[in-house]
C-alpha cells in the first residue's frame, strides 16, 4: 500500500502541524472564526490571550520563548535579553533560533569573565547563570541533534552553570549516579537550614527541558527545607547529547538506581521521598512509582496514564490519512512522513528530535517506541500518596492527568489550575509562583 502527499493534503497536513505543535495555547485559541463572518457592529475584537506574545510566527518557537521569559522568576534570564535574542530569530531559518541564543549567550559568558577578572564574583555568577540558560535555549529547537555544535554548546552550558554555582554560593553538588554500565550526571542540593535528617525531593523533567531550568521549584525547595536531586536521565540533558541515552518507557529501571544514590547521602530521611515528573515526566514517574516501594510521594505534573495514546491521538487528529499505513506499510508511512519533513521546518524538526532522545531509526520506528509509554497496566501497582497536576489548557496530553487520577488505587488529590488562576498552562508555565504556592503547600501536609 502506497501514499503521495499532493499539493492539497499536504497544506492541510502542514497547517494541521502547526496548530498540533502550538499545543501550549487554550483550546478556545485555536478556534478560527468562520468563513466571511463579520464583527456585529460595534463589538470589540476578541482580546489575545495573555499567553500568546506574537512576537514569532512559528507557534512552537512562541511558546518555547514564553518558556524562557518565565526563567526570570528564578533569575536565570532577564526580560531584555530574551526579547532582544527574540528580535533577531527569523523562523523560516532554522539555524536562526540556535544561532542567535548562542550568541546572546555568548556574550553573558563574556560579561561574566570580565566581572570574575576584576574580582566581582557576584555578578560573574549571575552572568554565568543566564548564560547557561541561554546556551540550554539554543538546544530546545536545534534543527540538527547530530551536529558537532550541539554538543559543544551543551558543554559550555554544563561550565557556565557549574560556575555560577560556585560564585553564587548556591549548596549544589555535582554528582555522577550509577546506571546500568555508566553513570547520569546530576546535582545535589542540601537545604541550608536544616538539622537532622530532611525529606528528599527528586525532580524529574520531560522531554526539551533540562532539570536546572526548574530552578524555581529547587528555590523554593530550599528554602522550605527539602534537599532535591536533579538528574540528566536517558533521552534528557547531557545524558542523551554526549553519553547517548535515549528515553525507555521501563522507567524503573532509571529511578531505582537514583534511589539507591539517594539514601546513602548524609542527612537524606529515607523516609520522606518525593518524586515529581514535570511534562513527559509526568509520564515516567508514575511508571517508577509502580516499582519503586520507597517513595513517599509522587506528583507527575501533569499526570499521564498513556503518553503513548495522547501522542497517537494528536498525530491521528491531524494526519489521519497517513496514520493509518503505520501498522499496514511502515515504509509508506515513513516515506510520508519524510516528505513532509522535507517540505516543513517544524514537522522537520520536531521528527529530528524526536527520534534522536528515543534512538528511532525512522517515524514508525519512533511511533511504534512510542506506544510502549503505557502507564494502564501497572498502575494499580502505586501506593505512595500521589498529587495528580493538571491545567484547563492542557495541551499536550489533555484529559489524561484525570484519567491517571481516577486508575490510581492509592491514597490521591487531584490539583486543577485554570484561566482564573493564571497556572492553566502545560506545567504551569509563566506561572511558577502560583504553581509552587499550591503544591508546596500540598507537600508539606504529606511529607
Amino acid at each position: 500500500m502506497g501514499f503521495t502527499l499532493n499539493r492539497r493534503s499536504l497544506l492541510h497536513a502542514s497547517l494541521g502541524l502547526t496548530g498540533g505543535l502550538a499545543l501550549m495555547r487554550a483550546p478556545s485559541s485555536l478556534a478560527a472564526p468562520s468563513p466571511g463572518a463579520a464583527p456585529a457592529p460595534g463589538a470589540q475584537e476578541p482580546s489575545r490571550p495573555w499567553y500568546e506574545l506574537g512576537l514569532l510566527s512559528d507557534p512552537v518557537m512562541e511558546n518555547q520563548l514564553l518558556h524562557f521569559l518565565a526563567a526570570t522568576y528564578s533569575a536565570q534570564a532577564d526580560i531584555g535579553e530574551v526579547l532582544d535574542t527574540a528580535s533577531r530569530i527569523h523562523p523560516e531559518d532554522e539555524w536562526s533560533w540556535p544561532t542567535e541564543w548562542v550568541s546572546t549567550a555568548d556574550r553573558l559568558r563574556a560579561m561574566g569573565d570580565a566581572s570574575l577578572a576584576r574580582h566581582h564574583s557576584r555578578s560573574a555568577g549571575h552572568a554565568y547563570l543566564r548564560a547557561a540558560n541561554y546556551y540550554r535555549a539554543a538546544l530546545i529547537h536545534h534543527p540538527e541533534p547530530g551536529h558537532p555544535s550541539v554538543l559543544a554548546t551543551g558543554r559550555k552550558s554544563v561550565d557556565a552553570y557549574d560556575k555560577a554555582l560556585t560564585l553564587l554560593r548556591i549548596p549544589a553538588t555535582p554528582v555522577r549516579i550509577p546506571y546500568e554500565n555508566t553513570t547520569l550526571p546530576g546535582y545535589f542540593f542540601r537545604a541550608p537550614h536544616t538539622r537532622g535528617p530532611a525529606p528528599l525531593l527528586i525532580f524529574q523533567q520531560g522531554r526539551d527541558a533540562w532539570p536546572e531550568e526548574s530552578k524555581y521549584v529547587i528555590d523554593a525547595a530550599l528554602e522550605r527545607g527539602y534537599h532535591c536531586l536533579i538528574v540528566h536521565a536517558p533521552g534528557q540533558g547531557m545524558a542523551i547529547r554526549e553519553q547517548n541515552l535515549p528515553f525507555r518507557p521501563d522507567w524503573e529501571k532509571v529511578i531505582t538506581p537514583v534511589i539507591n544514590f539517594a539514601v546513602r547521602i548524609s542527612g537524606v530521611d529515607s523516609r520522606r521521598l518525593a518524586l515529581l515528573g514535570w511534562s513527559m515526566g509526568g509520564a515516567l514517574v508514575p511508571r517508577a512509582a509502580a516499582f519503586e516501594r520507597r517513595l513517599k510521594i509522587l506528583i507527575p505534573n501533569p499526570g499521564v496514564l498513556n503518553w503513548g495514546q495522547s501522542q497517537f491521538d494528536q498525530f491521528n487528529g491531524y494526519f489521519p490519512e497517513i496514520m493509518k499505513l503505520l501498522d499496514t506499510d511502515p515504509a509508506a508511512f515513513d516515506a510520508a512522513l519524510y516528505e513532509l519533513m522535507s517540505q516543513v521546518f517544524l514537522y522537520r524538526w520536531y521528527m529530528r528530535d524526536a527520534m534522536s532522545k528515543h534512538g528511532a531509526s525512522s517515524p514508525s520506528d519512533l511511533l511504534f517506541k512510542l506506544r510502549e509509554f503505557n502507564n494502564e497496566p501497572v498502575v494499580h501497582r502505586i501506593r505512595c500518596r500521589t498529587l495528580v497536576m493538571d491545567g484547563t489548557a492542557e495541551a499536550y496530553s489533555g484529559g489524561q492527568a484525570k484519567q491517571l487520577y481516577d486508575a490510581l488505587t492509592c491514597p490521591k488529590d487531584y490539583l486543577l489550575f485554570t484561566e482564573e488562576d493564571t497556572g492553566l498552562l502545560h506545567c504551569q508555565e509563566g506561572a511558577q509562583a502560583v504553581a509552587n504556592h499550591r503544591m508546596f503547600d500540598w507537600l508539606d501536609e504529606y511529607i
